[in-house]
């Protein structure tokens, strides 16, 4: 467990939390689950989070003046890791994405007023809430460069026209955070260009406050799910069932929202985005990494009692690799998580770029660990007396959700080698000479 000191609960506090969601998972939500490759049903989770809240186990990473439990990011990685024990226990303890980080961009960001038109209902888990980013090709995907989504200025208002997909959680949700294209419109009510590499935070700009300077860019916009011209289209059918709400298309035909309905900064969406998706990565690593625990005990229960060539699985070497090599992804993913929140917490771009190693690690990590267990139970693995085999189909979108494996990669080489060339140039001795060694053998 992290126990770094934190701003918010001291570590022994962090600790009975754990242990109370701990208790809670196994006793009260994994009897409740459905079959698996079924959907957790609506009525079900609402009496689930009565019972979390009176556990004192629900939404563990809301402020208390939200009704939350006022975790700090930095020990937020065991107790997401009990709740995600259950695929269906993040849901229940209202951690889960993206109502998870779009709650804690509101509270970075958001005015008073939006605060508490969205923030405190959906802390309390009275609605729910989705992120609209991803569109159709040639949108906005891997690359958010790609945006085609719009928003023009309309009077004082604002008019929003594009087509987004994976929107996930729409169904349900009351409102969707859109990131729209604004460019010039932009010019009134952007922040200064002065630091562009500065990560939002608590301390960025009040929503409404205005400035000359206009980045060209995106802006983030609440728009209630019932405003005119919201429409939710096909859905997009995946492998991963347990996230209610699907994924569908939505579409904006011509969505016209107040002044009010920019979040932060107008211009600024990019630069926003990374207040989300920093911790939005490392809490899906958390989670899955939940999950995995799971998966690792079926394999441990199953090999220690499981007879074949006259001995327990547990005790055959081929066996015994799976299970150390499982061990291994389970005890670096939760380092490199440990490691990553504590940087968030005082650093929230280097932070947000350790995230993308973490969640390339870990999303890749978590889904062998899961293989091997389906491995080693055999025909019961494939099938839905376990749960395995669905847990397969859970965690195999991390690795294209919240931006591909490839993407991050590429992300992660690219701040590699230009921090190195800054460091050289900042007079670091140069290394890369081969030396010629002369008269010698």
């Amino acid at each position: 467990m992290n126990t770094i000191p934190a701003a918010g609960l001291h570590p022994a506090a962090v600790e009975e939390l754990r242990q109370r969601t701990r208790a809670f998972i196994r006793d009260t939500v994994i009897p409740a689950e459905p079959r698996p490759g079924q959907a957790l049903n609506l009525a079900v989770r609402r009496e689930l989070q009565a019972a979390a809240r009176d556990a004192g186990v629900f939404a563990p990473h809301v402020p208390v003046e939200f009704g939350g439990q006022g975790l700090a990011v930095e020990h937020w990685s065991s107790v997401f890791q009990e709740a995600g024990y259950s695929p269906i226990g993040p849901a229940v303890l209202n951690c889960m994405a993206p109502d998870e980080g779009n709650m804690h961009m509101l509270h970075l960001i958001g005015s008073d007023a939006q605060k508490r038109q969205f923030l405190a209902p959906l802390a309390a888990g009275d609605i729910s809430s989705c992120f609209a980013m991803t569109e159709p090709h040639p949108g906005a995907g891997s690359d958010p460069d790609a945006l085609a989504t719009t928003a023009v200025r309309d009077g004082s208002g604002w008019t929003i026209t594009g087509h987004k997909r994976f929107t996930s959680g729409a169904t349900f949700a009351s409102f969707a955070i859109v990131m729209a294209r604004t460019g010039a419109d932009a010019e009134e009510g952007a922040e200064p260009e002065s630091a562009p590499d500065a990560a939002p935070g608590p301390t960025a700009a009040p929503a409404g406050s205005t400035t000359k300077a206009a980045p060209a860019g995106a802006t983030m916009f609440l728009v209630p799910m019932d405003t005119p011209g919201v429409r939710i289209g096909n859905p997009i059918h995946t492998v991963d069932s347990y996230l209610p709400g699907g994924h569908p298309n939505v579409h904006f035909d011509g969505v016209r929202v107040p002044g009010s309905a920019v979040l932060g900064e107008a211009g600024l969406g990019f630069k926003y985005a990374q207040v989300r998706l920093g911790p939005a990565r490392l809490t899906h690593c958390m989670r899955w990494l939940g999950l995995a625990r799971r998966a690792m005990d079926i394999m441990l229960d199953r090999a220690n009692t499981r007879e074949i060539f006259g001995a327990h699985l547990s005790q055959l070497g081929i066996a015994q690799e799976m299970i150390a090599q499982s061990v291994i992804d389970i005890e670096t993913s939760d380092a490199i998580i440990a490691k990553c929140a504590a940087l968030l917490a005082v650093d929230a771009k280097a932070g947000s770029a350790l995230s993308s190693v973490a969640k390339v690690h870990v999303s890749e990590a978590v889904y062998r660990v899961i293989d091997r267990a389906v491995q080693l139970c055999g025909g019961d693995g494939v099938s839905d007396g376990l749960p395995l085999a669905q847990y397969l189909n859970e965690v195999r979108p991390f690795r294209i959700y919240d931006g591909s494996t490839e993407t991050h990669k590429w992300a992660i080489a690219r701040r590699s080698a230009s921090g190195r060339r800054r460091a050289v140039a900042a007079g670091e001795p140069f290394q890369g000479t081969a030396r010629i060694y002369e008269g010698e053998r």
